[in-house]
């Protein structure tokens, strides 16, 4: 995984910050992520906590891509109200897009508010 200056979002880039942002708020979730998948499609994910199942919001927008079918992923956008000690998104959700898409898969963090604050690549 690698860190990335800070860039201005494409147009593409900022509908993923739309839609974590959307994912996130509509639970109060810790976490919202949205990604791309290598046709366009976007899918969107929260993180979930129960008693028997915990995923990090960027598991769960994997999961949704390859359970619609997606074949590989271009881009991830992660927001969260709290950045990760070391900067960087979640281990196993970076994990989860590199199978989907590869390594060299751009992620973009992203506060509550839609501000980047780092960007990695898988």
């Amino acid at each position: 995984m690698t860190s990335l200056a800070p860039d201005p979002l494409s147009e593409e880039d900022a509908k993923l910050v739309t839609l974590a942002r959307g994912a996130r708020g509509r639970i109060g979730a810790a976490q919202g992520a949205a990604i791309r998948d290598d046709m366009g499609r976007t899918y969107a994910g929260a993180t979930v906590q129960t008693e028997h199942l915990s995923l990090s919001a960027l598991q769960l927008a994997v999961a949704s891509a390859i359970a619609a079918g997606a074949r590989g992923a271009e881009a991830a956008v992660i927001v969260q109200a709290a950045v990760e000690p070391t900067g960087a998104p979640d281990a196993a959700g970076l994990d989860a897009l590199r199978d989907l898409g590869g390594p060299g898969v751009p992620v973009i963090a992203c506060g509550p508010d839609g501000t980047v604050t780092s960007r990695w690549t898988t």
